[in-house]
């Protein structure tokens, strides 16, 4: 007998609920495992350095070129007749050459500066016998 005739037959339902939890355990499982690894065209192994701190700061000599081609050294300004006569210039700034401290010869020369003012550099200090040299930088502020 079928007293149900009124009633229509219900819809099976598939309960998701228990599927969503499987898969949340496999992606956990499978984020935890999983080891990522950078891979570059090139193995290289970068050196490593421990430097100390400097006690005192070195004995500078600083030679500055301005865009019109002058120089200046520890900001005094002198004038230029020849390399000879800027390495006699630069020894003068610097007496402690004679005691054995050699100083750093720092360039600090305007973007717009000749290059052959600051080879006229490069030649004086070489002639005074400065082998330490370096250029003086800054940062691209529009940066």
């Amino acid at each position: 007998m079928n007293f149900r005739k009124g009633r229509g037959r219900e819809e099976p339902e598939i309960n998701l609920i228990p599927f969503i939890d499987v898969l949340l355990v496999i992606l956990i499982f499978l984020m935890v495992s999983t080891t990522y690894s950078k891979y570059s065209e090139l193995q290289i192994m970068l050196p490593t350095a421990e430097a100390e701190k400097m006690p005192q700061r070195p004995l500078e000599l600083n030679v500055a070129v301005n865009a019109r081609g002058e120089y200046a050294i520890n900001n005094n300004r002198i004038s230029y007749h020849d390399p000879a006569q800027l390495a006699q210039e630069m020894k003068k700034a610097v007496p402690d050459i004679q005691n054995g401290k050699e100083p750093v010869v720092i360039i600090s020369a305007d973007g717009d500066a000749p290059h052959q003012r600051v080879i006229n550099v490069l030649e004086a200090a070489r002639l005074a016998g400065l082998e330490r040299i370096t250029f003086a930088t800054q940062t691209d502020s529009r940066r």
